[in-house]
């Protein structure tokens, strides 16, 4: 019996070093990435998958500017990519998709609080139609700060991937055409609603004028990565996400996105079951 005791020690001690030597591997392979945060509505009254509660969000901000992160805009990050400019140390983008009203009201004094960049993709038909998205007004105060860079979500969020090739094109180039109107400034990024894609999408997207569109999909951008399916680090979860949480998607997720990933893919096999014990903070 201790003969067997003695084994099943052993392989589990050799099991936590190959654990070990994996997550080792896969964060040296990360270096160099950049992680992109992706938000979408932040307030308290809200509570479902796309809502992150104002003072968790300030707590993460906090803990952004407390540790020397320091924010970029997409634009930043290619030019460091196809150009060779120099990044800052430890940069960070923060995204926020569709212009959420509360991202006037509650993302912008916290993120002008600690001198944060952000992000904002625009559903441009929906600036100052919809009660609780974001006036051009508001676009344009945000805009000016110098904090707030605005990108395209698309015309009216409609699944890209399932569009005809017309209504497609007419989505990717009318809302940059849109934007660029009102932003006076050239739009060159996209967020994929639902983020879905296909390579046809893919090719539209470049040939519509953007350098780079966003996912997401769970994981670090990389210089080596496809510039039109970028990964994201999703900061979701209503009151649940809490701090913990995000600073192990922030710091580790060269480790969780492979597993996230493989928590998808049982899932879409409807192999729930098994799907529940891949840990994915």
């Amino acid at each position: 019996m201790k003969t067997w005791i003695k084994r099943i020690a052993v392989l589990m001690f050799i099991l936590i070093l190959a654990g070990l030597g994996v997550c080792a591997y896969l964060m040296h392979q990360a270096a160099g990435a950049v992680p992109v945060l992706n938000y979408h509505q932040i307030n308290d009254h809200d509570v479902n998958a796309l809502t992150v509660n104002t003072s968790q969000f300030e707590a993460q901000m906090k803990y952004l500017a407390d540790k020397g992160y320091h924010t970029i805009t997409p634009a930043e990050m290619l030019d460091a990519w196809e150009n060779g400019t120099e990044l800052p140390d430890k940069p960070v983008i923060i995204t926020f998709d569709d212009g959420y009203a509360d991202n006037y009201r509650n993302v912008f004094p916290i993120l002008e609080k600690y001198q944060l960049k952000g992000t904002i993709f625009l559903i441009s038909d929906f600036v100052s139609t919809y009660p609780n998205y974001l006036t051009w007004s508001q676009v344009e105060e945000m805009q000016q700060s110098g904090l707030i860079d605005f990108e395209s979500h698309t015309l009216s969020h409609m699944q890209l991937d399932k569009t005809s090739p017309e209504e497609t094109w007419n989505q990717l180039d009318g809302s940059r055409r849109a934007l660029e109107w009102h932003l006076q400034k050239p739009v060159r990024f996209i967020a994929y609603p639902c983020g879905s894609y296909d390579e046809e999408l893919e090719r539209l997207t470049k040939d519509a004028g953007y350098r780079a569109a966003f996912t997401v999909n769970y994981g670090v951008t990389t210089p080596d990565e496809n510039h039109f399916v970028l990964d994201r680090i999703p900061i979701f979860g209503g009151m649940n996400h809490m701090l913990f949480r995000f600073k192990l998607r922030l710091n580790y997720s060269p480790i969780f996105a492979p597993l996230a990933h493989l928590s998808r893919s049982l899932k879409e096999e409807n192999h729930t079951f098994l799907a529940k014990f891949i840990p994915t903070p």
